[in-house]
C-alpha cells in the first residue's frame, strides 16, 4: 500500500528536519510491504519551514509539501489528506505532530493494525501503556485527561480511550466517506469530530499506545479557553443532534403503538382474526391442538396490529425522524421501499405474534390486574416492543434501512 505520513507545520523549521530525518533514516527503512512517503502540509509559516522543507526535498524524493494559507490545524490536515490522496495515491495517510510529541517509532504498529483490518489506528495516551508527560503542571493534566473522559462519557463511547490526540492512521476510505462533514471543523476540534463521525458510521476503530513527549522547540499552537469552549460546544451539540434523532424515534413508535393495539383489537374483536385462525387451523394444528384457537387467534390479531405499526413507522421515520439520511430521492417506486422496509421488520412481526402466542396459551386470555381484567394479548405486547421490539427496530433502521440506501448512493449522512 502507499502510505503517506502528514504532518500540520506552522513555524515548526526548529522542529521539522529532524522529524524527516527520523523518519527517512530510522523508521521507513523498517518497513517492507509499504510504499511510504512524507507529505508537509505547511500554512506559508513565516519562520522559513516551507524553505526548509523544500531543500530537504532534494534528498529525499519520497518527501512532498503542500503549502495553503493558514485556517487552522483541521484544514490543513484536510488541504493534506486531500493531496495525498488525489495527487499521491495514497491508500493510508497518517497524522502526526511536526514537533516530535508523538513517536515516530511507533508508525510500524499502526500499519500492522490497519493490515489485520482496522479502518482507522488511534493514538492512546490513556490506556495500555501510553502516558502524558510527567512534568506537565497539574492543571495541565487534569485537563488533558478530563477533556478526554467528558468526550468519551458524552458520547458513551468508552472502548476509544483518546479522542483529543492528534497521532493517527486512516484508510482513504474513511477521509473520502468523511471529508464533507469535516469542513466546518478547521482547528482542534476537527480531531474530535472526525473520530466521532468515523465511529458513527461504522469504521473498525483501533488504538496503539505511547507516550506523549513534551515539545523541546517552539510553541504549542491550542489557546487552553477557546479549545475547551470549541470541545464543549461540539460535544454536546453532537450529542443533542443524535439524541433528538431517538427522540423523534420513540415519538413515532408511540403513535405506531397505538395504531398497532388498535388495530390488534379490531381484528381480533370483530371476529376476523378467529375466522383466520379456524381457517389455518388444519396448517398450524400443532398450535391448536391442545391449547384450542384463542391463542392462535390473539396471535393473528398481534401480527395485524404489527404490520400496521410498521407501516405508520416507515412513513413517519422516512419522512422525518431520518429525514437526514435521505438526501438523494429514491428512485425504486415507493412500493418497492414499503416491500423492502418490510423485509427487513418481518422479525419484529415474528417477536410479537409469537409472544402473544406463547404468553396467551401459557396464562390464559385474561390477566386480572389492579382488579382489572386485561386481555393478556394487549398485557404482553407492551414489554415485547419496549425490551425487544424497539432496540431491533432502531438498530436496523439507523444500520440497514436508511444508512443502505445512503452508502449506495456514494453518499454520507
Amino acid at each position: 500500500m502507499r502510505v503517506v505520513v502528514i504532518t500540520a507545520s506552522y513555524n515548526e523549521k526548529g522542529n521539522i528536519e529532524r522529524l524527516i530525518t527520523i523518519l527517512e533514516e530510522e523508521v521507513f527503512p523498517k518497513i517492507k510491504n509499504h510504499e511510504m512517503s512524507i507529505l508537509v502540509a505547511d500554512d506559508n509559516s513565516p519562520d522559513g519551514t516551507g524553505g526548509e522543507v523544500r531543500k530537504l526535498m532534494r534528498k529525499w524524493k519520497n518527501l512532498h509539501i503542500s503549502s495553503g494559507e493558514k485556517k487552522g490545524l483541521g484544514a490543513a490536515y484536510i488541504r493534506g489528506m486531500t493531496h495525498a490522496v488525489g495527487e499521491m495515491g495514497a491508500d493510508v495517510v497518517f497524522e502526526i505532530d511536526a514537533d516530535l510529541q508523538h513517536d515516530p517509532h511507533k508508525i510500524p504498529e499502526f500499519l500492522k493494525k490497519i493490515d489485520s483490518g482496522f479502518d482507522m489506528v488511534v493514538g492512546n495516551r490513556y490506556s495500555d501503556g501510553g502516558s502524558i508527560p510527567q512534568n506537565w503542571p497539574f492543571l495541565r493534566k487534569i485537563f488533558s485527561i478530563v477533556a478526554n473522559l467528558f468526550v468519551r462519557t458524552v458520547f458513551t463511547k468508552f472502548s476509544v480511550h483518546d479522542w483529543t490526540g492528534g497521532y493517527r492512521a486512516l484508510r482513504r476510505e474513511v477521509f473520502l466517506k468523511e471529508k464533507d462533514k469535516l469542513t466546518n471543523y478547521r482547528g482542534y476540534i476537527f480531531q474530535i469530530s472526525f473520530l466521532h463521525k468515523a465511529i458513527r458510521d461504522g469504521f473498525r476503530i483501533a488504538e496503539v499506545p505511547f507516550h506523549f513527549s513534551d515539545r523541546t522547540l517552539g510553541n504549542s499552537k491550542i489557546a487552553s479557553m477557546g479549545y475547551i469552549t470549541d470541545v464543549v460546544r461540539y460535544v454536546v451539540f453532537a450529542r443533542i443532534k443524535e439524541l433528538k434523532r431517538f427522540i423523534k424515534f420513540l415519538i413515532v413508535g408511540s403513535t405506531g403503538f397505538i395504531l398497532q393495539i388498535s388495530t390488534q383489537e379490531i381484528v381480533v374483536r370483530s371476529g376476523f382474526a378467529l375466522v383466520l385462525a379456524q381457517f389455518t387451523s388444519p396448517v398450524l394444528f400443532t398450535l391448536t391442538k391442545h391449547h384450542g384457537m384463542i391463542p392462535l387467534r390473539d396471535s393473528i390479531g398481534g401480527g395485524f396490529g404489527a404490520e400496521a405499526a410498521i407501516l405508520s413507522n416507515f412513513m413517519f421515520n422516512n419522512f422525518w425522524t431520518f429525514s437526514d439520511a435521505r438526501k438523494l430521492k429514491e428512485k425504486s417506486p415507493f412500493y418497492i421501499r414499503i416491500l423492502k422496509f418490510n423485509l427487513t421488520s418481518v422479525l419484529s412481526i415474528f417477536i410479537q405474534a409469537g409472544s402473544i402466542w406463547f404468553f396467551v396459551r401459557l396464562l390464559g386470555e385474561r390477566l386480572m390486574i389492579m382488579d382489572y381484567f386485561i386481555p393478556t394479548r394487549i398485557v404482553v405486547v407492551v414489554p415485547t416492543i419496549i425490551f425487544l421490539v424497539i432496540p431491533l427496530n432502531y438498530l436496523i433502521y439507523n444500520k440497514i434501512i436508511w444508512k443502505t440506501q445512503y452508502l449506495k448512493n456514494g453518499k454520507t449522512t
